[in-house]
């Protein structure tokens, strides 16, 4: 018998032909044959090996019926499909979901919205079926490419374009969820498949918040769209479902793509899609992963170090914000700055999810500290180019946008510094104050003679703002950690600049450092405080390293503060945080001993504004009396002194009516009428050190030494610079230099007369004036605190090294080299070389 007749006649088909032909009915308007679908169901359980017999049957049918659009008996062959792939979980249904998925991707293929969507809902379904074996050689790369491309559909009606896009997120979720658990489909996080996914999701998310910002709602109010019809939130769940499945090494492939996909649409400005997608990830990544996020935000910076200023303010701005969340989750868990990237610690919290491992600390501020530079160097420029160009407002526009930049940058600083444990906020603090610019120091990380000096001003504000963020709540136990010599001096030099704003910003920086009990508050504003016990301050007797603190670095703090107030160019502010330095001072760190120092150092100033050695403005002079009248009484009630409180407000009450100008009431209002002079001769209107000791007489308080009048040593630090740039040094230097070299005019002698020798030999007044000076001497050695011993010696100390090293740089030259070159650079002649055979060496020297 032919073949052919096999073939057309149904009796002697295969079972399996007969049952999968029967459940598709005469009209496809009836639907799927229910009974027959029941028997087709119970030989594919009883005959597992006919399985795959079955699906490709099947799939020759559904083929036909695509081509020849007979879409009813399409949706049959799906049904089935559908219910054979739910009730059969045998090994034998790897085959079958073969025929399965190739028919999936025939609807997908169809140009048809209605099919698309059908071949999506049975890929969703079976995504959702957990298989027993894992399969080694399925591949789900055309249904990503597929998938992506659904999600941005661009179909002409509105509802159609919805019904695919949403089709597209949903079969996108649904390879994320059979891929993602299984170890065999690793392949689904390479960059091929995360660089269409990832963006198919964000373009859907994007879509609905541009429509928001436009005004009309992706969701409008009684369309019954839900969560599952929105293609925004259905891809914003199916973004979430992602992240939160990516392992430590998936994580660089999850969000390079994100960002890629700002910058190719150029949402970094305005920012908020970029803020909210990171937000997003980073509510959804596992808390210990936080530190990935972060790093690719900063590599991306640095990608973008030549963008414009906006754009690099928003990715600075989504980078702050990953920091915030980050730190929220894990306060305390930032990874030792020191060695290895490898951390080990313990965890303040029982928590497992709160660690937080990754790059080192410093490195992640010093990213941030190069653009802030950076960003003041492009600043400078547009200045420079506004000088030399027409368009004005463009590049003032620019210069206002790297401002944005720079704030940005700072708190970015100053919330990851403040969320830092204190060991290693110290570091950080060690670490920002090493970037600022100091004059007469090396500093190895900016060169300030091409920035000049007002880019070093720039960068100097710049990085002592960064620094109150990161210092403030700082709390120390010891000042000696907070305030170590490497940080403390610098910070010191800068306060001595003539520029009122640096002074202004050293001055908060301490008060963030010294203030451990935040008092500060209580003490805004310079006044005279009737009442100080009202302020409820809060404090703590002094610790035994705070003790040896201030006996170190005390009189350094005194120095400053007495150089501080009488610079010219103080203002209302500066008063202010003079007044609050000191009243920190006594609140956190004055024993007896510091009481003292710092009443000496009240009358001092005192001292200075009435002989005015210095030529200051009146208003200066009156600011310093005004903040030496506040100081001693709060400090007067601080000590509860009753006869100290009595003559302090009695000076006070007199001043009030005869010298208000001497107030801080008074002389920090705006035309307050200023005196002539100040009478030295009115002393009712002064603190006297006589009235004062006789207050403190008794235990507890050396009263001697409030008769030794304060003086500021002189140390390395004014002969730095505060008063002069750098090309003004490297002039100074210069010109010493050549005044040294041998002149070729001879030198006057001094003229000697027999007035000259009888004052040579009459020694009658010099005996007098060396007893005298002896006298001083003994008694100052002999009432004056070692601190201050210490440091007038170490002065001299300085001073005699400074000369010798001045004196070995003049005479000791260079040995001669057999160049010939005669040249002179800097200032410095270098001498004319002879040759070798020419010189002479020393015989030890002579083999």
């Amino acid at each position: 018998m032919p073949a052919g007749v096999c073939g057309c006649c149904g009796p002697l088909r295969p079972r399996y032909k007969r049952l999968v032909d029967n459940i598709f009915p005469e009209d496809p308007k009836d639907g799927l044959s229910k009974s027959d679908m029941e028997k087709l169901t119970f030989y594919a359980v009883s005959a597992p090996e006919k399985l795959d017999r079955i699906g490709a049957y099947l799939a020759d049918r559904l083929s036909r019926d695509v081509v020849r659009h007979r879409y009813g008996y399409v949706v049959i062959a799906m049904e089935a499909l559908d219910q054979l792939l739910m009730a059969c979980h045998s090994q034998s249904i790897k085959p079958f979901v073969e025929s399965f998925l190739h028919m999936v991707a025939k609807l997908l293929e169809s140009r048809e919205p209605d099919l698309q969507v059908l071949g999506t809902n049975s890929f969703v379904k079976f995504a959702n079926i957990e298989e027993d074996t894992p399969s080694y050689h399925r591949r789900y790369d055309f249904f990503v490419s597929q998938f992506s491309a659904m999600c941005h559909s661009t179909h002409e009606d509105p509802e159609t374009r919805t019904r695919i896009r949403v089709a597209g997120i949903k079969g996108l979720q649904g390879v994320v969820r059979k891929t993602v658990n299984d170890e065999l489909q690793a392949i689904i996080w390479e960059p091929q498949h995360m660089d269409k996914l990832i963006p198919s999701m964000l373009f859907n998310m994007q879509d609905a918040d541009d429509l928001d910002r436009a005004g009309h709602p992706s969701t409008p109010s009684g369309s019954g769209q839900d969560g599952e019809e929105n293609p925004a939130a259905l891809a914003e769940n199916c973004f979430r479902e992602l992240l939160g499945r990516a392992a430590y090494g998936n994580m660089k492939n999850a969000v390079r793509p994100v960002l890629v996909h700002l910058d190719n649409h150029h949402l970094w400005d305005p920012n908020e899609f970029a803020v909210s997608c990171f937000r997003i990830i980073m509510f959804s990544i596992q808390a210990q992963h936080s530190h990935h996020v972060i790093q690719q935000v900063l590599t991306h910076l640095d990608g973008n170090n030549k963008s414009t200023p906006r754009v690099r303010a928003g990715i600075v701005q989504v980078l702050l914000e990953t920091v915030a969340i980050a730190a929220k989750g894990s306060v305390g868990m930032i990874p030792e700055c020191k060695g290895s990237d490898v951390f080990t610690f313990e965890s303040e919290s029982p928590t497992p999810h709160n660690l937080w491992l990754g790059p080192t600390v410093l490195e992640v501020f010093n990213t941030l500290l190069k653009h802030l530079r950076m960003s003041v160097d492009f600043e400078l420029g547009d200045s420079s180019r506004r000088n030399s160009s027409s368009s004005a407002s463009s590049v003032r526009g620019r210069e206002s946008d790297e401002r944005i930049v720079q704030n940005a940058i700072i708190q970015t600083i100053g919330f990851f510094g403040g969320n830092l444990p204190d060991y290693q906020r110290a570091e950080v603090m060690m670490f920002i104050m090493g970037k600022v610019p100091v004059y007469g120091t090396p500093c190895h990380t900016l060169d300030t003679v091409k920035i000049g000096h007002q880019g070093t001003k720039r960068i100097q504000t710049m990085l002592l703002s960064s620094l109150i963020m990161v210092t403030s709540g700082f709390k120390s136990k010891s000042m000696s950690s907070a305030l170590p010599p490497p940080f403390l001096d610098p910070l010191f030099s800068i306060s001595l600049m003539e520029d009122s704003e640096l002074r202004q910003l050293v001055l908060e920086i301490l008060h963030n450092i010294i203030d451990r009990h935040d008092n500060r508050a209580k003490l805004r504003g310079i006044r005279i405080i009737p009442n100080v016990a009202a302020l409820k301050i809060k404090r703590e007797k002094i610790s035994k390293q705070d003790v040896a603190f201030m006996k170190k670095h005390g009189q350094q703090l005194y120095r400053h503060v007495y150089l501080g107030c009488k610079e010219e160019d103080n203002v209302h502010k500066n008063f202010e945080l003079l007044f609050t330095t000191l009243a920190v001072l006594t609140i956190e760190l004055a024993n007896e001993e510091v009481v003292i120092d710092l009443i000496r150092l009240s009358v001092a100033l005192q001292e200075m504004a009435l002989n005015n050695e210095e030529n200051m403005p009146m208003s200066i002079r009156c600011g310093i009396m005004a903040l030496v009248a506040a100081y001693l009484n709060f400090l007067s009630q601080m000590i509860a002194n009753p006869p100290f409180c009595q003559h302090v407000s009695k000076v006070i009450e007199l001043r009030n009516m005869d010298a208000p100008y001497l107030l801080p009431e008074h002389i920090f209002r705006d035309k307050c009428p200023l005196p002539q002079s100040l009478d030295k001769d009115d002393r009712q209107l002064y603190f006297q050190t006589a009235d004062m000791a006789e207050c403190l007489a008794g235990p507890g308080y050396n009263v001697e030494r409030l008769s030794i009048p304060y003086i500021p040593q002189v140390t390395d630090e004014d002969r730095l610079t505060r008063r002069k740039s750098f090309v003004d040094t490297i002039s100074l230097q210069v010109d010493i230099m050549s005044s040294s070299l041998p002149d070729k005019q001879s030198e006057l002698a001094e003229e000697i007369t027999f007035e000259t020798l009888k004052k040579a030999i009459d020694t009658t007044g010099l005996e007098e004036q060396e007893r005298e000076k002896r006298r001083q001497v003994m008694e100052k050695f002999q009432k004056a605190p070692f601190e201050e011993i210490a440091a007038h010696c170490e002065s001299k100390a300085n001073m005699l090294h400074d000369r010798l090293a001045q004196i070995f740089e003049l005479t000791i030259r260079p040995p001669p080299s057999p160049s010939g070159v005669v040249s002179i650079s800097a200032g410095h002649t270098q001498h004319p070389s002879v040759p070798v055979y020419e010189m002479k060496f020393p015989d030890l020297c002579v083999y």
